[in-house]
């Protein structure tokens, strides 16, 4: 059995029988109906033929909450970089010459030179002017701004409602209808969750919490405390922190909900490219990879299901990809179990030795560079001195990460330790070594053939100094 769960969204591509048991077939396990597109009539429709197509199937409602859009336009209107796109918060305009949004306040929030991200940060505008309830804006890039698409302001405390007056009419449509949960945007707080708690009330549907902007982040733990799931959802979140460390953010997230004893999703773009193709990215197929070895607990499509060309074909791709992660994940993890080496023991050790005491440097007294090696492997935070007495095989070590080849002219003895001294004394009159320093030495002492790594000593370079007599 899988045990990564596969959500996929349902859409227009996807809402009738047929395409319903063709993804359950491939690999979803849970339907989710976006709140933001469609109205309450057609999910009214999409979630009848759901419980009598695949009764067995949980449903997830993701509702828009705080989550501010564009309202449904007749004309969508397109430009180029530098043009001026006028926003508003007047809702009777179709996009000809304004575009209207969904919070009515969002003019009182804004200033001249603050910037708005559309469309998962796609579309970039400066605004330049606020004039009564219009926004205007320039144009930082082409393109053309949809129908409720997501609007975001980095960096800009918006005074959106705890609960909006939508969420109320969307949380009772989902108690009404009987689905299992509801997704709730921009979560930033314990309180907005028991909120929509309070108004899904103690039958009703659980929930599942989208971090998705700094606030967020800074309230993982409360958050998680409160909610039943987590989402994170990687669009909103890149434009609302920053791309660069999103993938950290997601490590995060997936460690706390790990802790807390939380199901989370992973979401945006897993399989973009599979909207219009039928083949994904090799990029797409490492994300979905490394999700899985982090630890999530599910995985989710969004267009590539609700609207995209090959639905069946990327939940299909998405079970095979995951299914092949847990394979390798539970091999490392049979691994894990199995008798360990002394070598494979001492690097646990070192490394553990490396995160809990303060240690400035790593000493590896190695003639060939396999404890310099295991070490750098290890991806321990300090620097790695690797000391031979063979200069070519002192130079060599310069290749691992963080290791730094020293050559001394000292034999190192089979019948004594006595030359792992005279190498820190050594390092120490280079200047690779200070008084201040707290060091830990691997080596092998007495060694015989295959014997290696048996020796690990931590001292204080001061108390050397002292107790040895060093001199410079």
């Amino acid at each position: 059995m899988s045990r990564v769960r596969i959500v996929a969204t349902i859409g227009p591509a996807t809402n009738n029988a047929d395409a319903l048991r063709a993804l359950a077939q491939a690999g979803m396990n849970v339907a989710r109906l976006n709140g933001s597109h469609g109205d309450l009539d057609w999910h009214r429709a999409t979630i009848e033929l759901l419980r009598k197509t695949l009764p067995d199937v949980p449903i997830l409602l993701d509702i828009p909450g705080r989550k501010i859009r564009t309202i449904g336009l007749k004309h969508e209107p397109s430009f180029a970089a530098g043009d001026t796109i006028t926003l508003t918060t007047e809702p009777d305009h179709d996009g000809r010459k304004k575009v209207p949004v969904n919070y009515d306040r969002l003019h009182e929030d804004l200033k001249a030179g603050h910037t708005i991200l559309a469309d998962d940060g796609t579309l970039r505008f400066t605004v330049t002017e606020v004039r009564g309830r219009d926004i205007v804006c320039r144009a930082e890039t082409p393109g053309t701004l949809r129908s409720r698409k997501g609007i975001n302001v980095p960096y800009v405390k918006l005074n959106t409602a705890l609960v909006t007056e939508r969420d109320h009419k969307m949380v009772g449509f989902a108690r009404e209808t009987g689905v299992d949960f509801i997704g709730i945007s921009f979560v930033e707080s314990a309180a907005h969750v028991e909120a929509i708690r309070e108004l899904a009330g103690k039958d009703g549907p659980r929930i599942v919490s989208k971090v998705e902007n700094q606030g967020g982040l800074d309230h993982m733990e409360e958050i998680l405390a409160a909610t039943d799931a987590a989402m994170i959802d990687r669009g909103d979140l890149s434009v609302e922190t920053n791309l660069q460390s999103l993938t950290l953010f997601q490590k995060r997230i997936i460690d706390a909900a790990r802790v807390a004893g939380k199901p989370v999703i992973v979401a945006t773009e897993m399989l973009h490219t599979m909207i219009e193709n039928d083949f994904p990215t090799k990029a797409e197929v490492s994300d979905i990879t490394n999700a899985v070895l982090d630890g999530t607990t599910a995985l989710m499509l969004s267009g590539e299901t609700a609207v995209g060309k090959h639905p069946v074909s990327a939940v299909t791709l998405m079970r095979q990809v995951a299914n092949e992660a847990e394979r390798y994940l539970q091999s490392r993890l049979d691994d894990a179990g199995q008798k360990s080496s002394v070598p494979r023991a001492m690097e646990d050790a070192i490394a553990l030795i490396c995160r809990t005491l303060p240690i400035t440097k790593i000493v590896a007294v190695t003639r060939s560079g396999f404890a310099a090696r295991s070490v750098a492997a290890r991806q321990v935070r300090q620097p790695i001195i690797a000391v031979s007495n063979d200069a070519q095989a002192a130079r060599s070590f310069n290749i691992f990460p963080g290791v730094t080849g020293e050559y001394v002219d000292i034999e190192f003895p089979r019948t004594s330790t006595d030359h792992i001294v005279t190498c820190l004394e050594t390092l120490w009159r280079r200047g690779l070594l200070s008084i201040d320093d707290l060091v830990l030495i691997t080596a092998v002492g007495y060694p015989k053939s295959g014997n290696r790594m048996n020796l690990i000593q931590t001292h204080a370079v001061a108390d050397l100094i002292e107790t040895l007599g060093w001199k410079k």
